[in-house]
């Protein structure tokens, strides 16, 4: 199998959807059900704070676990933050050990301090099945 790069398979930043932390929660479920993804990437609020990100277990452990209400909850109450970033350039191979090692789906990619793309375990998983086809 060739290296491939995180890079070549993530989802560049101007299609990453993004939130900032102190919408609600509702109106995060509504971009999430009108963008049809299952997770969000969280704002830096400033440019010293990191990236979270708010997926479906996000949610339902904010709403159902916590008993919270999605009109009262923001989303910095429920996101995961800090994310795990990765660079551009890291092999594949090393983004799936971390998603293992961290029980994550989701990497944020990012250089200077700013977000490039987001790179999934989907997105791995096709890389492979393509390698398998050929």
């Amino acid at each position: 199998m060739r290296l491939v790069t995180v890079k070549e398979i993530m989802i560049p930043v101007d299609k990453v959807i993004s939130i900032a932390s102190v919408e609600s929660v509702r109106n995060c479920l509504k971009i999430m059900q009108e963008k049809k993804v299952k997770s969000i990437v969280v704002k830096k609020d400033n440019p010293h704070d990191a990236y979270g990100i708010v997926t479906y277990t996000n949610i339902l452990h904010g709403i159902f676990s916590q008993d919270g209400d999605m009109d009262l909850l923001n989303v910095y109450d429920i996101a995961t933050k800090p994310i795990i970033q990765v660079s551009a350039e890291l092999n594949i191979k090393y983004a799936a050990q971390m998603m293992i090692e961290h029980g994550v789906n989701r990497l944020l990619v990012t250089g200077s301090g700013e977000l490039l793309g987001i790179v999934s375990m989907n997105d791995i998983v096709a890389v492979l099945m393509k390698f398998a086809q050929a």
